[in-house]
């Protein structure tokens, strides 16, 4: 055999060798890619079958909730004006919260609420009553049509607990009882859903200055000093603060610029405990249309309200945290 035909032999050895390793590259990487597809689908499979039968943490939360339950529940204070069709709405959906005691709805219409309305609340509360105990429906009537009377005080309150909330504003009950347990291991602070922040001004000319930012802010610097009365939990002891403590000359701002009540009450809590708010973590359902934060100038007059309020208390109170409060039993991994 010549050396031509040898080295033809070698090359055609050499030609099949490589298309047999290319062969056997693709059915491994094939196979590789099937089997990690199919490992990934078990450990789904497997992960939701665990989750559904894990009787022991079923059981845990029913006994938190038993324990929970044995306790005093909450007070909703709801504000409302002049939208009957979403405060129907929103007491339908609260009156089914398992730890919610009573209704408190702050009434500053001129005209007092209408028998329909009350006959319908109450027919929906009868409806929704649980174990023989029915939530009491209350409307507080104000003669003045003023922001401050969704904090006055409420002498008969039969909860420490306030939660405070618009008309407009859903969440579910899982959610307010979590949030509600949340307060309950502070219940000196604030507790809420709708966090915001105030940044100090640094140019020179404007010491002691702070500027008023909304979520964005927060979501950008996972920072934040108070959370919005809108939808958050006190001790009822506050409305008593706000009412008969605090300067008269912040209610009357409040009331003559029908803004940042809200931030008023943030500083009052801020500056009785000198600790920062809790923001939950939830999905927050707007049933309503946009309110004044979407009118031109809002940050501007909010950020005009801190530095009165500063003046007024005499110092910034507020005090910034990056703590977030998350219900880890409906995460997957946390």
């Amino acid at each position: 055999m010549g050396g031509g035909e040898v080295s033809k032999e070698m090359g055609a050895c050499s030609l099949a060798y490589r298309r047999g390793d290319q062969k056997l590259r693709k059915f491994v990487t094939a196979r590789s890619t099937k089997f990690l597809l199919f490992c990934c689908i078990v450990f789904v499979l497997v992960t939701i079958v665990c989750r559904s039968s894990r009787p022991w943490v079923n059981s845990s939360i029913a006994v938190a909730d038993r324990i929970s339950g044995s306790r005093k529940g909450y007070t909703l204070l709801m504000n409302t004006w002049k939208r009957y069709d979403l405060l129907k709405k929103s007491v339908s959906h609260y009156a089914s919260c398992s730890r919610l005691d009573s209704i408190h709805i702050v009434w500053s219409e001129p005209n007092p609420p209408s028998d329909s309305l009350k006959k319908y609340l109450q027919n929906v509360l009868k409806k929704k009553s649980r174990d023989g105990h029915e939530v009491e429906l209350r409307f507080d009537i104000n003669k003045e049509d003023s922001l401050n009377n969704r904090f006055k005080d409420i002498k008969d309150l039969k909860t420490d607990a306030v939660f405070s909330i618009d008309d407009d504003i859903i969440f579910p009950c899982h959610t307010v009882d979590f949030a509600f347990n949340v307060w309950e291991s502070a219940p000196d602070t604030m507790v809420g859903f709708v966090p915001r922040v105030h940044w100090p001004e640094k140019s020179n000319d404007k010491a002691n200055y702070y500027t008023y930012s909304g979520w964005w802010s927060v979501w950008w610097s996972g920072t934040y000093s108070m959370v919005l009365s809108k939808a958050a939990f006190f001790h009822k002891k506050y409305l008593s603060l706000y009412t008969n403590s605090m300067p008269a000359s912040i209610r009357e701002f409040t009331t003559k610029n029908r803004n940042c009540e809200d931030i008023a009450m943030s500083f009052l809590v801020a500056n009785a405990t000198n600790a920062p708010a809790i923001w939950v973590k939830g999905k927050i359902y707007e049933i309503g249309s946009t309110g004044i934060s979407s009118i031109g100038g809002h940050t501007e007059k909010r950020t005009h309200c801190l530095n009165r309020f500063v003046a007024e208390f005499g110092k910034m109170p507020l005090v910034y945290t990056s703590m977030k409060a998350v219900d880890s039993r409906n995460l997957w991994f946390w």
